[in-house]
């Protein structure tokens, strides 16, 4: 079952939202339902202790990715 809800998103978030759709070449649902799924998978990860790094490609910059 799907259901509906409004967001209310200031200009500098539609704007970053509408940038990261184009980049990506997809709609601003699906873009907010991939970052529902990271969220909650990064979230998942943290409340089991778990820690969460960004590396860089070529492995030489590592840094702990810190959720609010």
């Amino acid at each position: 079952m799907k259901r509906t809800m409004t967001l209310n998103l200031s200009d500098m978030e539609m704007d970053a939202l509408e940038t990261m759709c184009d980049q990506k070449g997809v709609s601003k649902i699906a873009l907010v339902r991939q970052a529902l799924r990271l969220y909650k998978s990064v979230d998942e990860r943290l409340a089991r202790g778990d820690k969460v790094f960004i590396e860089s490609a070529d492995k030489a910059e590592k840094a702990e990715l810190m959720v609010l």
